[in-house]
């Protein structure tokens, strides 16, 4: 009894490529979605940095920390929510203060790193997901080969072209996506990084207080 493998494989994948190639387009959809909400998010909670701790040096200098507060509650940042987490226990010394900054530092990361991961998982795994609609369509192409005698057939080329079809669009799917998880990235180190800088002044200030 003959095994006719092409035959077989050709009735695993009766459905085609065409499914891969919309499930791209919707994983591509919630990745537009993901860059417009995470841009809106970190935005919306911009500020300019450099005015702020131009605003908030004279109060910690002279050691008006109700003043600071006031000042970084003023800013929408979450490097000022950073900032405020230390001064609500300066009262504590310095050690408690870093501590405190240091969990709220950790919150704003995994808000403003919320989503991403979907992002990356999109820009790791389109490709693939590409290349298995492309390794349907050609396992069809085969079975219509097959079918036509190995003539070159309408059929056979419409298998090729959504085989195709499929690994260019997880590619063009995956680009978009890490080219955004990576931005994102960067945007988000740096905002810990002036996050981690106003901390610091908070800490040497208080540090100061107890030599």
């Amino acid at each position: 009894m003959n095994f006719d493998v092409t035959s077989q494989l050709s009735s695993l994948t009766h459905l085609g490529a065409g499914w891969i190639v919309w499930l791209l387009i919707a994983l591509s959809v919630a990745s537009v979605a993901v860059m417009v909400e995470r841009t809106i998010v970190l935005v919306r909670s911009g500020d300019d940095i450099q005015r702020l701790r131009a605003e908030l040096m004279p109060h910690l200098f002279a050691r008006d920390y109700g003043g600071a507060s006031a000042v970084a509650s003023g800013s929408r940042s979450y490097e000022a929510r950073v900032l405020s987490a230390g001064l609500q226990v300066v009262a504590d010394g310095a050690a408690t203060a870093e501590q405190r900054m240091a969990g709220e530092s950790t919150l704003a990361r995994l808000a403003m790193e919320k989503r991403l991961a979907f992002l990356g998982t999109v820009g790791s795994n389109a490709p693939f997901v590409g290349l298995l609609g492309t390794v349907i369509g050609i396992v069809r192409s085969f079975a219509a080969l097959q079918a036509s005698a190995g003539k070159v057939s309408a059929n056979l080329m419409s298998e090729v072209g959504e085989a195709l079809i499929a690994t260019a669009i997880g590619i063009l799917v995956a680009i978009p996506a890490v080219a955004a998880f990576n931005a994102f990235q960067r945007v988000i180190k740096a905002r810990l990084s002036n996050a981690d800088a106003l901390a610091r002044e908070l800490v040497a200030q208080l540090s100061s207080e107890r030599t």
